[in-house]
């Protein structure tokens, strides 16, 4: 195994305090250390109403703490909430640890993973606010400011401390403005780029939901199905977040009806505000979109927590009153029929074709419920309006006559504004 490939060993730590979501929320901060290149070595637990102001843990835990480090050589400890700044100055010193605090790690990942600009720059933004209340002078930083070059004078210890932390202050709040007037810049191109798809009139459709739920495996046999180019399916890999950026893909289905699918980014529990703050420009595909699909890990049984974070999330960042289509995903895992349909909620797995149709019937009935069957009558010299329709619409028949050719074709809106001189009345 090459230098790379290690796991850090850690401890996690978590403070009960009778919530009924607590043993799940230890094993998501697990899976969320493993995802992060991690080893969980130990787990500690402690029941307090409230966290200790100056460690979190009481005395007695913190020293238990202290030993199990001293034991098992995991020098990183990881808590279950975010800590104050203090808080994790006093529990290093206590343990001689490294600790790392909920949003801390999850901030981690999100770093790990960012492969877009727009994605490392939303990162780099929620961890640069989320270190600037965290921003402390260390005893060696003083001193290098007090012993600095150029002879006698010098600052008081203070002093030179107040100055080092002014400095540091400053240049995270540079920073920040630069990396939010770059986001600004990008967010524009991206505005560009959705107004464009808005002109081609074509409905969009968002998948929606907890990470590692299946979404990135939904979205690939959708495209296999369905897409103009399977080479552009996205990655999928079984791991918390493992993509965090948005990707939008054109699909065209056997009734030349076409939309557009976009993923989104997964959320977790306690998802760091300042994460949800800087990615509201990649959410913006599901807040724009006609319908969104709310994929649900049906295997877990937790899944109902996991749906709840999701609807507050996307409440958070202002996604609301868009129709949803609920799709239980990973049935494949349970003793249960699928496809299997209740209203607009579907019990499916991804890796069965017969799922992702059934899904796609419950799309259309969502996005394409404003058609218009209607039979119209193209002249001979309108060639061209013929082959559009029949590239881009639902062909149901076809007929000529001394006229021209009589053609029975669904409309969307826009098309049955465009040719609605053509269209031959009812017959009673």
């Amino acid at each position: 195994m090459t230098e790379l490939e290690e796991k850090t060993p850690v401890i996690t730590i978590g403070l009960n305090r009778g919530s009924k979501n607590f043993n799940y929320s230890i094993e998501e901060l697990n899976n969320l250390a493993t995802a992060n290149n991690m080893t969980v070595t130990e787990t500690l637990i402690q029941k307090l109403d409230r966290p200790d102001a100056s460690t979190y843990f009481g005395k007695g835990k913190i020293e238990e703490l202290a030993t199990v480090v001293q034991d098992t050589g995991a020098n990183t400890v990881v808590a279950n909430d975010e800590l104050s700044p203090s808080q994790i100055r006093n529990i290093e010193k206590q343990t001689n640890a490294k600790i790392i605090d909920r949003t801390g790690l999850i901030l981690e990942i999100f770093a790990n993973r960012a492969q877009s600009r727009e994605a490392k720059l939303q990162v780099e933004l929620a961890k640069l606010q989320y270190q600037m209340p965290r921003l402390h002078t260390s005893a060696s930083q003083r001193l290098d400011q007090q012993t600095g070059s150029g002879g006698g004078g010098g600052f008081t210890n203070r002093g030179s401390g107040e100055s080092q932390l002014e400095l540091n202050r400053r240049t995270l709040q540079d920073r920040i403005s630069h990396v939010r007037h770059e986001l600004k810049e990008l967010g524009k191109a991206s505005d560009v780029k959705r107004k464009q798809r808005d002109k081609s009139n074509l409905p969009t459709v968002a998948l929606v939901g907890y990470t590692n739920a299946g979404k990135s495996t939904v979205m690939n046999g959708l495209i296999n199905l369905f897409g103009e180019n399977v080479d552009k399916q996205v990655m999928v890999k079984n791991m918390l977040f493992a993509t965090l950026d948005t990707s939008v893909r054109k699909l065209t289905l056997p009734d030349s009806k076409t939309f557009l699918l976009s993923d989104t980014v997964g959320f977790v529990s306690q998802l760091p505000h300042q994460l949800v703050e800087a990615f509201k420009s990649t959410l913006a595909e599901a807040a724009n979109a006609d319908l969104l699909i709310q994929v649900v890990d049906y295997s877990d049984e937790n899944r109902d927590l996991m749906m709840k974070t999701t609807e507050d999330t996307l409440n958070d960042v202002g996604v609301t009153g868009i129709p949803t289509i609920i799709a239980f995903n990973k049935a494949d895992k349970l003793e249960v029929t699928f496809p299997s349909r209740e209203g607009d909620n579907l019990i499916m797995s991804a890796l069965d074709e017969s799922s992702l149709q059934q899904l796609v019937s419950i799309i259309k009935e969502k996005i394409f419920d404003n058609y218009h069957t209607v039979t119209l009558m193209i002249p001979f010299d309108k060639g061209d309006i013929i082959s559009y329709l029949n590239d881009n619409t639902n062909v149901i028949s076809t007929d000529y006559d001394a006229n021209g050719t009589m053609i029975k074709v669904e409309l969307n809106d826009v098309d049955f504004k465009r040719y609605g001189g053509y269209i031959l009345p009812e017959e009673d």
